[in-house]
């Protein structure tokens, strides 16, 4: 090692400067002097391994012929200000030639000499670039939240913070927005002292989840805004983890108002009706179990059902725009007639139910009376005042009505049964409409089933031509042999039948059946006309035509023989269906009769429109009862009569049971009748036997003609 110098020093200089060297040579960072030229005048082992040269190689050389690409660079400037300032400096600087960062210390000597320090600081500064570098990311990737989120130490202070967390804002008193250097426990504990209701708990989370006790916390929470409504409110999500083992954890609050406010939205929805906005079903349970549980068997709560009277004729006439705009108004309608205790609802459709706290039966009925009279003003729909009438059906708690579904089971089956009276009815349940109910149940369920079992009979009755005797044909009446009731009528089952949708299979058998026997009486000879009933359901099921037709060919029966009866009632709802099944059936051959008329509603315009053949008079005119108001029943009798040969229709009476009702239908001039006058319904065989015994007696088939006392 070399010690620059020149002659001219002195002796106790030149012994300083050897303690000084002899010291820096054995430091372990590189210490070098540069002369006021920047040359080398010494450097000590530090520097030859830093440099990898040996000290010949470098005294008496400058800094800058060593390291030419720190010529301009921060160590020349800081070379510069040491001689200028006297003042010692700083400087960092990267060697591109050895790849590596270093520090250096310049003190300031003699005669503008320096002493230069010069450390390797690679490593230090690559970590703290390192640092720097993920401290960068970190405060980017929080910023880039937007939650509110923050970072606190393991006693709760607020380390760092993100732009959504700076920037928030929210009531006094409820404010969980602190800045860096706070305590965030401090600030819950603080909002929980001013009386937010969340706070409490969101402390004792968030310590939970710093002393480790927890792995997380999260809570949802409403921000209320002072004088704002509760619309106004923003709902936030607070989410806390933990960061490291240093207990550090984050805090985040994320808005979440719009997410529960679409909750909220469905949560209603589900509970509402939608074109209404009144308790749906879901909901009206809900209210009927809370008024049960809170009357506690005090017989105080009362369900009234109710279905509107003809509420599918507005939609069919006026459509279901009109349909839907009638039910806005009803719901306004019974919303403002209902006691403040009381909730009403809609089911579904035309159904409404009105759940009445704090009322027995006998207020049940006026108040029943009290919604029937909403419809006493008429309804404003499309230019139209309609009149509208309600049926409804009341259920009043007792020991049988327990649950929500016992009383509005029980007020549907109240509210049928008024309907079944007429229109405009309220009825309040019984025990004896419940069994109704389950008799009926018990017939259709039977019923299904009953053509396989074998419980079905067929009855017939002849048709009479009344000056002659002579059986011209006869209808098949449809019986069932019940294995426990007997033999239940007609009346009792055909309506259960077309309700329950099984008319239409019923008759599918009943007319296989029939034109089966047809076509064996007309093999034997006797060639009577089938006459067979068919329900308003199967006409507007569309399967009609195709049905019969269908029986008509596995039966071999000569189409004009079969004689297919609708009520005037049936062919009122929909004549154009009829009269256009009628023509094709027709045109088959097979003919039409239009039964029970004379009660119904057709006009003469309609009945001449329909192609039919044969027009069979209502057994009520037969019978002679007029109504209030009504014609004498000869003057109605003669002018059917008289429409059905103007119309070239076959006249059939029937219900003639006795000598005076039948003298009248041959006065009027009715061709043919039937009735248990001239012969009762019997089974095919013995009609078989009676007509056997007609043919013996008179040659022909024909049974004894009445006598004209008779």
């Amino acid at each position: 090692m070399s010690l620059a110098g020149g002659g001219s020093r002195s002796a106790a200089d030149a012994a300083w400067r050897t303690r000084v060297t002899e010291a820096l040579s054995s430091i372990s960072d590189a210490v070098y002097f540069l002369d006021a030229d920047d040359r080398f005048t010494w450097v000590n082992t530090a520097t030859e391994r830093l440099l990898a040269r040996p000290a010949v190689d470098l005294v008496g050389r400058t800094v800058w012929e060593i390291f030419p690409d720190l010529v301009g660079s921060d160590l020349e400037t800081a070379y510069r200000r040491a001689r200028d300032t006297r003042e010692v400096q700083e400087a960092e600087i990267f060697s591109r030639p050895l790849d590596r960062w270093f520090e250096g210390r310049i003190h300031p000597d003699r005669d503008d000499e320096l002493v230069v320090f010069f450390r390797d600081v690679h490593e230090r500064r690559t970590l703290d670039e390192e640092r720097t570098a993920e401290s960068s990311l970190i405060r980017a990737v929080l910023n880039a939240l937007p939650s509110r989120t923050a970072i606190l130490d393991a006693d709760g202070t607020i380390l760092t913070t993100n732009a959504a967390w700076n920037a928030g804002a929210a009531p006094e008193g409820q404010q969980f927005v602190a800045r860096p250097g706070a305590n965030y426990l401090e600030v819950c504990r603080a909002a929980a002292v001013a009386g937010n209701p969340d706070a409490p708990v969101m402390a004792d989370g968030l310590e939970a989840v710093l002393q480790g006790r927890a792995p997380f916390f999260s809570r949802d929470y409403a921000v209320t805004w002072p004088g704002g409504r509760a619309t106004d409110d923003t709902w936030w999500h607070l989410q806390v983890f933990p960061v490291d083992e240093l207990h550090r954890v984050v805090v985040s609050h994320t808005d979440i108002t719009d997410r529960v406010a679409a909750e909220q939205r469905a949560a209603w929805q589900a509970r509402h009706d939608h074109l209404t906005a009144l308790p749906n079903r879901v909901a009206l349970h809900e209210v009927i179990a809370k008024a049960l549980a809170e009357d506690d068997g005090g017989g105080r709560v009362t369900v009234l059902y109710m279905d509107v009277d003809g509420f599918k004729q507005v939609n069919d006439s006026l459509g279901h725009s009109a349909g839907d705009l009638l039910l806005r108004e009803l719901a306004s309608r019974l919303a403002h007639r209902t006691r403040p205790t009381d909730v009403v609802g809609r089911l579904g459709g035309d159904e409404f139910v009105v759940v009445a706290h704090d009322c027995d039966a006998e207020g049940a009925d006026a108040l029943a009376r009290r919604f029937r009279s909403v419809f006493d003003e008429p309804f404003e729909l499309a230019g139209s005042r309609l009149p509208i009438t309600v049926s409804i059906g009341i259920a009043a708690s007792d020991q049988d009505h327990t649950r929500p579904e016992d009383l509005l089971r029980d007020a549907d089956v109240a509210m049928y049964a008024a309907k079944s009276s007429g229109p405009n009815q309220h009825l309040l349940f019984t025990p004896a409409l419940r069994a109704a109910v389950e008799d009926r149940w018990q017939i259709s369920s039977r019923l299904r089933d009953a053509a396989s079992l074998g419980e079905f009979e067929l009855h017939w009755q002849p048709v009479v031509h009344l000056a002659s005797g002579e059986v011209t044909g006869c209808e098949a009446l449809l019986r069932w042999n019940h294995p426990q009731r007997g033999l239940v009528p007609p009346a009792e089952f055909i309506p259960v039948a077309e309700d329950e949708g099984l008319i239409v299979p019923i008759t599918r058998w009943l007319l296989q059946v029939t034109l089966a026997q047809g076509a064996a009486w007309a093999r034997q000879g006797r060639h009577l006309t089938i006459a067979v009933n068919v329900s308003a359901a199967h006409l507007a099921s569309g399967t009609l035509v195709d049905d019969v037709l269908g029986a008509l060919a596995d039966s071999g029966l000569e189409p004009g023989l079969l004689v297919l009866e609708l009520t005037e009632t049936s062919l009122a709802r929909n004549p154009e269906k009829a009269a256009e099944q009628f023509a094709t059936l027709r045109r088959h051959g097979i003919r039409m009769a239009i039964d029970d008329f004379g009660t119904g509603y057709s006009s003469l315009s309609a009945v001449a429109s329909l192609p039919a053949d044969v027009l069979k008079v209502d057994r009520a005119l037969v019978a002679g009862l007029p109504q209030a108001g009504a014609a004498v029943p000869e003057a109605v009798l003669r002018s059917v009569a008289a429409l059905g040969a103007a119309l070239d229709m076959q006249v059939i009476a029937e219900g003639i049971e006795t000598p005076e009702q039948l003298a009248l239908v041959r006065r009027v001039g009715c061709a043919y009748g039937q009735g248990y006058r001239l012969c009762p319904p019997l089974p095919a065989s013995q009609l078989s036997a009676l007509l056997d015994e007609g043919r013996r007696r008179t040659g022909g088939q024909r049974l004894p003609p009445p006598s004209a006392s008779a």
